[in-house]
């Protein structure tokens, strides 16, 4: 298993609706993330920045994430959430979130 941490900022305005998107998420999507490996997937808000967590079980973690963008109803939702967002400078190429260094971890 593999734990991520993410992050990235809110465009100014959209929080409300970002929420109320993410408390009823779709079911074709939340399937779809769960058959890509992705456990314990947590999505928090401070300041206008978005952190996610998410534990990776698979074996294969490029290849589920490609898996995951060729879905449909994925490719559906991330056109709406992406006009929301603001993906930081920092971020490495090919990243949307931009990925963080784990410091520290205890079970």
């Amino acid at each position: 298993m593999r734990r991520f941490g993410q992050v990235i900022k809110l465009q100014g305005g959209v929080t409300e609706a970002y929420k109320r998107y993410h408390s009823a998420i779709w079911p074709e999507v939340a399937k779809t993330i769960r058959d890509c490996g992705l456990r314990n997937y947590s999505i928090y808000l401070k300041d206008g920045f978005l952190f996610a967590y998410f534990e990776y079980v698979g074996s294969d973690f490029e290849a589920d994430m490609a898996r995951m963008g060729e879905d449909p109803k994925t490719q559906e939702w991330w056109a709406i959430m992406k006009p929301m967002q603001d993906p930081l400078p920092s971020r490495s190429a090919g990243e949307w979130w931009a990925d963080m260094e784990e410091v520290f971890h205890q079970d």
